[in-house]
């Protein structure tokens, strides 16, 4: 199966957020290197544990950076966004590094509200549940309006590439039913989707309508990992990462924490149980312990790829973490 790298710059305390943006550049180099499929970046506002707010421009860092690795965002927050600007962007993109972009879309903001209309500068848009709408307008940029649309004259250049393969993400229902109608790719965000995998993807498929970009149904499962050495140095890089989520999801976001700040922090009753609930959202543990988790979870939602996502403090370690893992799974370096 197909193995991934879903990346979101993470910023270290201690480290400046500029100096993560080049760490996903040396990070897509060790993925390529290694044998993933894709290196995908995403697109989250105001967190000061995420340097990654504009993935179109990581996309294109990325790309120059690597030669065969695919080079997508997982993903774009189309209503954000212009449609035609996506479509401008991407075929930018798909223009300079041909058969090697992604367009994964999504319909939330990846943000809080506040500064969702700091993005879109209009109350109005920020009530609007109008992707399907978004999705068509941003594929007719492309492939041409209705006759007598106001925007028929309108053609997203350079014209003469198409838009890049598509994905639908999600972490609910609603993902895996847009993209079914869509008839498009869909990636579904386990790594801290609530609901059960098996059920959001079985859905899909049931609904999937093919497509003129697509003929049958594909799956990509989002899911989080961290791999160590011992189990013992992976237990201590999960309890980082849980209390920078922990941080997060109270209103009290920072830099992602180093295991000995965890250690050190004074851990409540309803903390630690909060944290016990997320736990099986990552998978930890030694490479081969992680490679079979990931490959029972990805054998029990039925996905087509998985695609990684990791915060180790250590930009080092966390590269580590991915190449361990990238062994164990058997991937071919290159």
């Amino acid at each position: 199966m197909p193995l991934s790298v879903l990346d979101l710059s993470p910023v270290p305390t201690g480290s400046r957020p500029s100096q993560a943006l080049h760490e996903t550049l040396e990070l897509a180099r060790t993925a390529e290197a290694a044998g993933y499929t894709r290196f995908w970046l995403a697109e989250h506002h105001n967190i000061p544990s995420v340097a990654s707010s504009t993935p179109e421009v990581m996309i294109a860092a990325v790309a120059a950076a690597t030669s065969r690795i695919r080079v997508g965002s997982g993903g774009i927050m189309l209503p954000n966004h212009s449609p035609l600007k996506v479509a401008e962007t991407f075929r930018v993109l798909a223009g300079l590094h041909p058969e090697r972009i992604d367009l994964g879309i999504g319909r939330a903001p990846g943000t809080d509200q506040r500064t969702a209309l700091a993005l879109r500068r209009s109350r109005e848009a920020l009530g609007a549940d109008d992707f399907p709408e978004q999705y068509a307008e941003l594929r007719a940029y492309a492939e041409g309006f209705p006759a007598g649309h106001p925007f028929e004259p309108i053609s997203a250049q350079p014209d003469d590439v198409p838009l890049p393969p598509v994905w639908i993400l999600g972490s609910s229902t609603y993902g895996g039913q847009a993209a079914a109608a869509l008839g498009t790719g869909f990636a579904y965000a386990g790594h801290f989707g609530t609901l059960d995998p098996a059920g959001v993807i079985a859905s899909y498929r049931e609904n999937f309508q093919p497509s003129d970009h697509q003929a049958e149904p594909h799956v990509i499962l989002a899911l989080a990992a961290i791999v160590a050495d011992t189990e013992e140095r992976a237990q201590h890089l999960a309890q980082a990462n849980a209390l920078s989520m922990l941080r997060l999801r109270s209103g009290r976001p920072g830099p992602l924490p180093s295991p000995e700040e965890a250690a050190a922090y004074p851990w409540s009753d309803a903390e630690r149980a909060a944290v016990e609930e997320w736990s099986g959202l990552v998978s930890v543990g030694t490479a081969d312990q992680v490679a079979a988790d990931l490959s029972r979870r990805a054998r029990s939602a039925e996905a087509d790829e998985l695609i990684i996502t990791t915060n180790i403090h250590n930009p080092a370690e966390r590269r580590e973490s991915f190449t361990r893992l990238a062994s164990a799974w058997g991937l071919k370096p290159r």
